[in-house]
């Protein structure tokens, strides 16, 4: 597509939506996060396009067989996952695959990612895992900010 059509609107399919999401930032012990309400939110925007679990080689073959049983592709990293999440959401973007870009973290290191979304025309949603696990700076890059009711008291 070109941009024109990407700024103006212009497109006769629906929005594709990509979810990335930093597993290590949101699966935290002070946040009760389901995956399932990651997915429902990203198809709230459109029909999915692509759904990543970022998480390191620590994480628990629970949390990564319930993202695949819940059609999320799981990647595991052994170095930093911030850098994979953020170069493969950034190249998803400039690919022109996806027209809404959900990045759930509360990891500030994100804010560059959603700042290059939103020059490419592509609407971009920072979904924090809890209240209290917002990112101002990444809610105030994002068009949409939204907040997973996912604290544990």
């Amino acid at each position: 597509m070109d941009l024109f059509r990407r700024f103006s609107g212009e497109r006769d399919e629906p929005d594709r939506v990509g979810v990335f999401v930093d597993g290590p930032n949101v699966f935290r012990s002070e946040f009760d996060v389901d995956l399932d309400d990651i997915r429902q939110i990203g198809e709230s925007y459109g029909p999915l396009a692509a759904t990543r679990l970022y998480v390191d080689e620590n994480a628990s073959p629970g949390l990564i067989q319930a993202a695949e049983a819940r059609g999320f592709e799981v990647v595991t990293t052994s170095g930093d996952v911030d850098v994979r999440l953020a170069v493969d959401a950034t190249e998803a973007v400039v690919a022109d695959r996806i027209d809404v870009l959900v990045v759930a973290s509360r990891d500030t290191d994100f804010k560059p990612v959603l700042e290059v979304a939103a020059r490419e025309g592509v609407t971009t949603v920072a979904l924090a895992p809890g209240e209290h696990g917002r990112s101002d700076a990444l809610q105030n890059a994002a068009h949409d900010a939204l907040s997973l009711r996912g604290d544990v008291e």
